[in-house]
């Protein structure tokens, strides 16, 4: 069997340790290579680990990199299927293989000995050389591989080959839902080894809750001392305990020490924290406290290099999360780079560490033929749950070991848990697939409802082991596209019940690839199988944007609640252990949405868990609409956020909107030159649609119940897609039936009915218009007709303004786009934009910008002149460039192009978003059904500067 079909981990490599540096000697192999990729195997040149071999011919590829995204062959997306025959574990001959080379020369003062040439991570298999000495063979492609070398190196003209194939046999373990490239996409490093130098290390470093103290041991060679200058240990031999007064590390006060590990041969720095993780009562504890995982499932991915990701990109993720209250991360589905988890130790971030296996394709098949229940395959399952043990041992923002993902469940995946039991009991074992909790630590679920979270919460579960267990969803919430909608609720399960200690988020980011003019997904290589834009499913966008999912998710999460209480306002602390005393909490008072004053708020230090009522401020008074808006911000800068960056905010209604004015006369209607004139509008005699307004022309309102689908309306993890309904009930595509006219006296009444050809059921729609001066008031009232089979999209008005009126403003929910169960982000404000502004550019384009409980909004033009819409006593809007069909047909944002007018939604209710595109659909509050409703606008035009 050729070894690209083994299944076993590989061959030639030193056992697997630590990731660290030391003061030895390095040398940085990363650079431009010489490339040359053929269609198989069989293809490839002959020889090409021979010293005289001629590479002069072929390409340059940097390394690290994927070589798809370089020109040689496309990257390719499934989430689920094998993009190859699940024949195990044979895969095709025609076998994309990539032939790297590399000549390097030592610098002069290399010392002599061993050395270890080191591989961070090469996508799927590669058989290396160095100067014609085959070294050996690597499989586990997001783990690290080491060979030693020394004897074979010289000072100057070293040939490095490694042959990287494509396809192996651990291609069947390495099924994660994200791109399929190759290459080595990881630092490739030499490393002098000194004689007497430090071989590997593991520092044990425990805190006690109860006593404040610390304990340290280091597992290492013989002969190493340590040192922690802060703590005045020096020359301590490390394999022996030392126990002393010391600061916890948490992910909310990430306290680190800095120390050094040092033989006469070698120093290693090290950076230690004293935590230790429990489990009891049900509850996954950290230094004696019940941890609340408000986590997000990290890919590694850059949109112009994809798994390729560099150190500035890694601390930008990390910088994010803690700016957007995010507090843990699942290294989905494979151990990062090394630098990402150094950095979770820095800035401060619970960490799930994943290893480096997922075999969902056999799910396809009824998990026939799945490795892990194959004996053939043991050793690779635990070749690579210790590579990933090992690597990672010494992080401690890494509190649980995770197995891997939906690999089902078998007796190699038991192999594993019963490893890392037994290698390292301080650290609980995570695997979702386990559903018995047979050999895990934790009961983890993906995408359970919220009755499901309920009714594990109360402990109704019939497994009595997974009742005792701590309970998280490694993964919820899926943040594809417009969404997810119903996060709240999920935090308040998670608050609720003791046992249930939050979840991971899925997923971070878009998987999207820069292409010209938009980010591209599964398909646009021309993949004869894959998956869509189900690898666009992330809070933020490819180029790290905040999406509104994101900036929704640190609403609903934020570690500090601040309320309305009948004494005062009420503050929260839901931090897991520190208090409030880093935080300055400000207010702001608006008018109307306009400031009127601010000040500094006098709030105690409120401890973890506890909370505090203190008086309002003393305001001036107002005589609109008024809102107080207090702000807990940081007092200092950390690591991760400058001063003033702010965690939370509530806000207070203070005054309500000031009474309504008597209405002056009305108008009457009139006919002239063949036109309804009303007011400041002009109508079509024969539709009764408003044609102009003070001189605008514009078209509509007209009654509309259609939104541009979003990945949540067409998912399919709650039944049948609700888009899948919309449409087959028509509703994409409603007929309007003028039913009368009626234009005497001093209101237009129009009668229409308006609904989907080939159906029986529709909407009579009644529209009453009247004119005050210079505002037209419009009373709508929508009537059922027949038996609606569903759900509505949403139900209000449409009309098209001239495209010149590219500026909006409004008082209302802002300043980004809001759901009925996404809108916890928006405040009452005053906010405006740029209609172009407006729009979220959602990698595939659907339904956004909407904008919520508005009061009043306006568009205008350069000079000011516009419309203006007041509710009666509120509404939602979008405005956009092109219409809702555009949108829907749209399969990237380059495909918008813009009309000449402005095309407004005027909206009374919306339905809700949920997250069936993976997970559970709307729930029942926030579902739209058809039924009587009235709801009130007022027209305007606005001059002029």
């Amino acid at each position: 069997m050729s070894y690209v079909e083994d299944p076993g981990p590989g061959r030639g490599s030193l056992p697997p340790r630590a990731a660290f540096t030391s003061d030895a000697p390095a040398l940085s192999l990363n650079g431009a290579w010489r490339f040359r990729l053929s269609p198989s195997l069989a293809a490839a040149p002959a020889g090409v680990e021979g010293e005289e071999f001629d590479d002069s011919a072929w390409d340059e590829l940097p390394v690290p990199s994927l070589w798809q995204l370089h020109g040689h062959g496309r990257p390719a997306y499934t989430n689920v299927p094998y993009p190859f025959p699940v024949d195990p574990p044979h895969v095709p001959s025609d076998n994309p293989t990539g032939d790297h080379r590399l000549r390097f020369d030592l610098p002069a003062d290399w010392p002599a000995g061993s050395a270890v040439l080191r591989f961070d991570g090469i996508d799927s298999c590669g058989q290396i050389w160095l100067n014609g000495t085959e070294l050996g063979v690597t499989q586990g492609s997001r783990l690290p591989s080491e060979f030693e070398v020394g004897a074979l190196l010289r000072p100057s003209g070293n040939v490095l080959v490694v042959r990287v194939h494509q396809w192996s046999a651990g291609s069947y373990l390495e099924d994660q839902d994200m791109w399929w490239a190759s290459g080595i996409f990881r630092a490739v490093t030499l490393l002098a080894r000194p004689a007497g130098g430090i071989g590997d290390y593991w520092v044990r470093a425990f805190y006690d809750h109860t006593t404040g103290l610390g304990t340290v041991r280091v597992e290492t060679g013989p002969n190493v001392v340590l040192a922690i200058p802060e703590l005045g240990v020096t020359g301590h031999p490390a394999g022996e305990p030392l126990e002393l007064p010391v600061e916890p590390w948490s992910a909310e006060t990430p306290r680190l020490y800095d120390g050094t590990l040092a033989t006469a041969a070698e120093r290693v720095p090290v950076r230690i924290g004293f935590r230790t993780v429990t489990i009891s009562g049900g509850q996954l504890k950290v230094n004696g406290r019940p941890l609340m995982l408000r986590g997000v499932n990290r890919h590694e991915h850059d949109p112009h290099t994809g798994r390729v990701v560099s150190p500035e990109t890694a601390l930008a993720d990390v910088l994010l999360m803690k700016r957007h209250n995010i507090n843990a991360v699942r290294t989905s589905h494979y151990p990062p780079d090394p630098a990402f988890l150094e950095l979770c130790d820095t800035h401060g971030l619970w960490v799930i560490d994943e290893c480096d296996l997922e075999t969902h394709g056999f799910e396809l098949l009824g998990w026939a033929g799945n490795p892990s229940g194959d004996p053939r395959w043991t050793e690779a399952y635990l070749d690579r749950i210790r590579r990933t043990v090992e690597r990672d041992k010494n992080r401690p923002s890494v509190i649980l070991w995770s197995l891997g993902n939906e690999s089902h469940t078998g007796e190699n995946l038991a192999r594993m848990a019963e490893w890392v039991h037994d290698r390292d009991p301080s650290r609980p074992v995570h695997y979702e697939g386990d559903h018995d909790c047979a050999y895990v630590d934790v009961h983890s679920r993906m995408y359970a409802t919220h009755e499901d979270v309920e009714r594990i919460g109360r402990r109704e579960d019939d497994n009595a082991r997974r009742r005792d267990l701590p309970f998280l969803q490694c993964e919820y919430g899926h943040a594809m596209g417009n969404g997810p909608g119903g996060l709240l609720e999920y935090r308040e399960l998670f608050e609720r019940y003791p046992n249930c200690q939050g979840g991971f988020v899925w997923e971070w980011i878009d998987h999207g690839l820069a292409a010209d003019g938009h980010f591209a997904y599964g398909g646009d290589f021309g993949e004869q199988l894959h998956d869509g834009n189900f690898v666009i499913d992330g809070l933020v966008f490819p180029d790290r944007t905040p999406s509104p999912g994101l900036i929704e998710f640190a609403k609903v999460i934020e570690p500090v609640r601040i309320s309305a209480d009948p004494a005062g306002i009420r503050i929260g602390n839901h931090y897991d252990f520190v208090d409030t005393g880093h935080l300055t909490f400000t207010w702001v008072l608006e008018e109307e949405g306009t400031e009127v004053a601010r000040g500094v708020l006098d709030v105690p230090s409120v401890h973890s868990g506890q909370s505090v009522t203190v008086p309002l401020p003393a305001l001036p008074s107002t005589s609109g609409e008024s809102w107080l808006t207090v702000s807990a911000a940081w007092a200092s800068a950390t690591t991760w956020a400058p001063a003033g960056h702010v965690v939370a905010w509530g806000q207070l209604a203070v005054s309500a909107a000031r009474a309504a004015e008597p209405l002056p006369r009305r108008g009457p209607v009139f006919r002239t030159g063949g036109r309804l004139v009303l007011g400041a509008g002009e109508f079509d005699p024969a539709t009764g649609v408003l044609s102009s307004l003070g001189g605008h022309a514009v078209h509509g309102p007209r009654l509309d119940v259609w939104r541009a689908t979003t990945d949540n309306d067409r998912g399919e993890f709650a039944g049948r897609p609700q888009a899948e309904l919309w449409r087959e009930a028509g509703l994409h595509r409603m007929q309007h039936r003028v039913i009368t006219v009626d234009a005497d006296g001093e209101e237009l009444v129009v009668r229409t009915r308006v609904a989907p050809p080939a159906q029986a059921f529709g909407l009579f729609a009644d529209y009453t218009w009247t004119a005050f001066e210079d505002r037209l008031r419009l009373r709508v009232e929508v009537t059922p007709d027949g038996e609606f089979p569903g759900t509505l999209p949403r139900l209000g008005l449409a009309m098209a303004v001239p495209g010149t009126l590219g500026s909006a403003e409004w008082f209302g929910g802002g300043p980004g786009e809001a759901y009925p169960d996404s809108r916890q982000a928006a405040r009452i404000g005053r906010f405006s934009s740029r209609v172009d502004g407006l729009q979220t550019p959602y990698v595939f384009p659907q339904e956004n910008g909407n904008r919520t409980a508005v009061r009043w909004a306006r568009w205008t033009d350069p000079d000011g002149a516009g419309i203006r819409v007041d509710g009666d006593p509120v509404f939602d809007f979008t405005a956009r460039r092109w219409t809702a069909a555009a949108l829907e047909a749209a399969r990237h944002t380059d495909d918008l192009l813009p009309d000449d007018v402005v095309h407004l939604t005027l909206d009374v209710a919306q339905q809700g978003l949920g997250t069936a595109s993976c997970g559970p659909g709307v729930l029942p509050r926030y579902r739209l059904v058809a039924q009587k409703t009235e709801f009130t606008l007022w027209f305007r035009a606005v001059p002029g500067h």
